[in-house]
């Protein structure tokens, strides 16, 4: 039998069928490359070269990768994938950080598990390693996650610190003007270009937006109602039953309440302060009502149309009002509140006649929190964090003086600055204390912020890290500044050598870098 290898007739081979695959694409609000018509690009050049087909797409646009809320496209394809509905068996995605810019990075592994104990298999289209399961992947996905997540972080104190510079140069950031007063346009050289409607906001990058004077009649309403409850005792519910007889509205063209009243007598920018970050919510955080003391202010940067004077008086007299009522006497009142509403907030409490506002309950209780609880009210969210935040600060005093009395009981000189409590150690180096309240992530693993001191820049800082419950020191780190990168750690139980390697279980080694020796033992 003679076999002809030149033949080439018969039966062409039959290419394999193609595995059915889902894509899933999701764009926020980041650079053009992320768009979900590229992503799908590059998903179906992926899908052409390896063999599969795309049978269907979940698109998620303009969302944020910082949580799953709000993602209805990736929890349909979870649900599909969970409950068996799903017709392919694997999953295509442009990369790693489409899953999510999750501060926790074990949070995109979990839904990446899901889909995998659901028989699908996950392919990232543009990465340059095969996610095979093998443990250079594994480590190269990890790395990739931790690296979403700081990306977001990184941009969030960016836009922070960009936004609280903005304030400090006296420019409005967002928000109504508020009645009596207007939104003008200018140039990056200051010069007008014109009034801002409501709903209108700046197009060019370089405008800013400050506050100016309003209409006459309005500013002549204004100072009518400071008068009333300055001059002529009125309360704000008397003064917006006077207004709304009359047929004024408010800027929002709603009928005046007493809460619109108060919230008229107590804003700073009625006498030309800016200030900015009373309340934040970043990284799709909780929404958190900020210490006085961080907010960012700046003061006679607007043309005021209330003398200072008035307005102090005006906050006095607010002030004085529940100076007089026992604490009994404040949260009787509040549990009336509580009894009519069936819940409280900031706004009801200000709305309520007959009750100090929610200002003065923050101020006598430390803060709303504390009120609610002991009128037996639960919010939805969990605040706790607030009341832990405030017995830090209690403690924190105590804490500065130990370390300080450390310095001192090996011979040490240590000088105290009054205004930063900076520590000026042997007039050699400096050093700043700094507590890290303990918290837990949604995949109950023990987490520490801290954020260093950029601005004073000392040469060490000195982390406490607090135990599970805030109640007690657990370690302390000695972090020199010329060796930190970040100007935002995440810490963890376990950080590698390269965190762990200035952590100690007391504050003995770092007080003992102040003791004094003879030079020639030295030498």
């Amino acid at each position: 039998m003679v076999i002809n290898w030149l033949d080439t007739g018969g039966t062409p081979p039959i290419d394999p069928p193609k595995v059915r695959a889902a894509e899933y694409v999701r764009m926020s609000t980041e650079h053009q490359k992320y768009s979900t018509d590229n992503q799908s690009a590059a998903i179906q050049r992926y899908a052409e070269q390896r063999g599969f087909e795309v049978v269907r797409t979940y698109a998620d646009a303009g969302k944020s990768g910082l949580n799953i809320e709000g993602r209805l496209a990736l929890q349909n394809l979870l649900a599909d994938v969970e409950n068996g509905d799903a017709d392919f068996e694997a999953l295509l995605v442009y990369d790693v950080s489409r899953w999510g810019r999750f501060q926790d990075p074990d949070e995109a592994a979990t839904y990446e598990l899901r889909c995998r104990r659901a028989g699908v298999q996950v392919h990232y289209c543009t990465e340059q390693f095969e996610n095979d399961g093998s443990i250079g992947s594994s480590i190269i996905k990890t790395v990739k996650r931790a690296m979403a997540g700081e990306y977001s972080r990184e941009l969030s104190v960016k836009v922070y610190a960009g936004q609280a510079n903005l304030i400090r140069l006296g420019f409005r950031q967002g928000g109504a003007a508020g009645y009596g007063l207007r939104r003008m346009l200018v140039d990056q050289a200051g010069i007008e270009k014109g009034l801002l409607s409501p709903g209108e906001h700046k197009s060019i990058t370089t405008d800013r937006v400050i506050l100016v004077p309003g209409p006459p009649p309005e500013i002549a309403i204004v100072r009518e109602v400071y008068q009333l409850f300055v001059v002529e005792g009125k309360t704000e519910r008397e003064i917006a039953d006077a207004l709304n007889e009359r047929g004024v509205l408010t800027d929002l063209g709603r009928p005046w309440t007493r809460g619109a009243v108060h919230q008229l007598l107590i804003n700073e920018k009625y006498i030309g302060n800016n200030v900015w970050g009373r309340t934040s919510c970043k990284l799709k955080g909780k929404h958190v009502r900020n210490d006085p003391g961080e907010w960012v202010r700046a003061n006679s940067v607007f043309e005021g149309i209330v003398s200072t004077a008035q307005f102090e008086a005006a906050r006095a007299k607010i002030s004085e009002r529940s100076a007089r009522l026992t604490d009994d006497q404040m949260l009787e009142r509040l549990a009336r509140v509580l009894a009519g509403n069936g819940c409280l907030s900031g706004l009801i409490i200000d709305e309520a006649d007959d009750c100090p506002s929610s200002s003065s309950f923050r101020s006598r209780f430390g803060s709303l929190l504390r009120a609610y609880t002991l009128v037996g009210f639960a919010p939805d969210h969990d605040y706790r964090y607030l009341e832990t935040n405030r017995k830090l600060r209690v403690m924190y005093p105590d804490l500065f003086q130990s370390v300080i009395d450390g310095i001192h009981a090996v011979g040490g000189h240590v000088e105290k600055d009054a205004a930063t409590d900076l520590l000026i150690i042997n007039r050699e180096f400096t050093a700043s204390v700094v507590i890290l309240r303990c918290f837990s992530t949604s995949a109950g693993n023990r987490r520490w912020k801290l954020r260093l001191d950029t601005k004073l820049k000392p040469d060490l800082t000195v982390a406490v890290r607090m135990d599970s419950e805030n109640r007690a020191p657990q370690d302390y780190y000695v972090l020199p500044r010329l060796d930190m990168r970040e100007a935002t750690l995440r810490l963890a139980a376990h950080n590698g050598l390269s965190l762990d390697a200035y952590r100690f279980d007391t504050l003995d080694p770092f007080c003992r870098l102040a003791a004094r020796c003879p030079l020639r033992a030295a030498a």
